[in-house]
């Protein structure tokens, strides 16, 4: 069989599960509760005309023209790199072209041969890539959030071996929270390494947005945390904070930053004047979109099992089954939101649900009118989805 019949074969049998993928422009006109913009900072008018100026005042290549090791770098990236650390309360910070870029780069090299990685089982997908190409075949998951099943696995491991846990600050399908406290009071009966993904956290939780390890004062516990510029800080890139050594060590052996030429200047520009919006306006915009989740989960009219437990941005209502999962979220599209369907396998089947991402520039009108569309659906739909479940 030809490469084209082959690929063709596997297209046609995702086809027939309903789960191909197809890349699609939202509306301009739809109201945003998809995207992960959660401070409203990538169509923020403030953060526009700050990240303007600046680039005026800081005239650059517009490439950064190779890799950090080779021309790369510059005196305005370490120096961003030193005010991030410094922000986060870290020893030091080195930035990736991307979140996924830097937990490939982890997970590949800091587990040696014999080492032990454990991770939530809705661990990122970069976390998983990361692992495959390690040194390390000792990877076990934990049920999600389950602190009694970690703490099983941890019985079972020799003292003399490195273990390394690997967590999200939020999670990205189900919007909820680590137990990291919990998880810090295992450390007690033997040391392990803590690795916390605040890709959805960042901007969100912390004092002036300083992410979830912040805001329960565990940066001293944790081995190295993961930031995006992605989502709520609305920019791009990302960046690991840790020790010096840890820095050095990426540095010598995370492929993807080695190999991979550097973020432009102007990429680094907005992630300063993103900080700086943090550092102003953060704690504004968190009271904000706080305020919209709480109107939300207090008047959504379905029932209590349908909406996932979540106090962050990400919130979602269940709909068991792909194809009644997609109907929910096409008829709120059809009302002019912009959400999209979580189907499994991505999700459990029987938890497949509608993601609704709340934001601080969307508006209590908003809120009510999704609110009353939620409702109008359920009204006829309610039933079949209970039973279901």
């Amino acid at each position: 069989m030809s490469l084209e019949k082959q690929l063709a074969k596997i297209i046609s049998r995702r086809d027939a599960l309903s789960l191909t993928r197809s890349l699609v422009v939202s509306p301009k006109d739809s109201v945003d509760f998809s995207s992960n913009d959660y401070l409203g900072l990538s169509c923020n008018p403030k953060l526009q005309a700050m990240f303007r100026d600046e680039l005026n005042s800081h005239m650059s290549a517009l490439g950064a023209t190779g890799s950090r090791l080779l021309d790369g770098n510059s005196e305005f990236a370490e120096r961003l790199e030193q005010e991030i650390a410094e922000f986060h309360l870290a020893e030091d910070a080195l930035l990736f072209n991307s979140g996924y870029d830097a937990n490939l780069s982890m997970f590949a090299t800091l587990p040696q041969p014999g080492d032990v990685v454990l991770f939530d089982e809705y661990i990122h997908a970069s976390v998983h890539d990361g692992m495959r190409a390690s040194r390390t075949k000792r990877r076990l998951s934990f049920r999600h959030n389950d602190v009694k099943h970690l703490e099983e696995l941890l019985g079972r491991i020799e003292m003399d071996v490195n273990v390394f846990v690997a967590v999200e600050g939020v999670y990205s399908m189900d919007g909820d929270l680590a137990r990291l406290k919990e998880i810090v009071q295992l450390k007690k009966i033997r040391p392990f390494y803590i690795i916390v993904d605040e890709a959805h956290s960042t901007g969100l939780f912390g004092d002036q947005g300083r992410g979830y390890v912040n805001e329960l004062g565990l940066e001293e516990e944790v081995f190295a945390r993961l930031h995006t510029f992605g989502k709520a800080m609305g920019a791009h890139g990302a960046v690991v904070l840790g020790s010096t050594l840890l820095k050095k060590y990426l540095i010598n052996y995370a492929r993807p930053l080695i190999y991979s030429t550097f973020m432009p200047h102007h990429s680094l520009v907005a992630i300063q004047c993103s900080y700086r919006i943090l550092r102003e306006d953060g704690e504004k915009l968190q009271r904000q979109v706080r305020s919209l989740i709480r109107r939300f989960r207090q008047n959504v009219a379905i029932p209590k099992e349908l909406l996932l437990d979540s106090e962050s941005s990400i919130q979602g209502i269940i709909v068991p089954g792909n194809d009644r999962c997609k109907q929910f979220s096409q008829y709120l599209n059809a009302k002019g939101f912009n959400v999209k369907p979580i189907r499994s396998p991505t999700v459990p089947a029987g938890r497949e649900r509608v993601r609704i991402c709340i934001h601080a520039h969307n508006t209590k009108h908003e809120i009510d009118a999704l609110l009353k569309e939620v409702e109008t659906y359920f009204r006829g739909e309610s039933t079949t989805i209970h039973a279901k479940l």
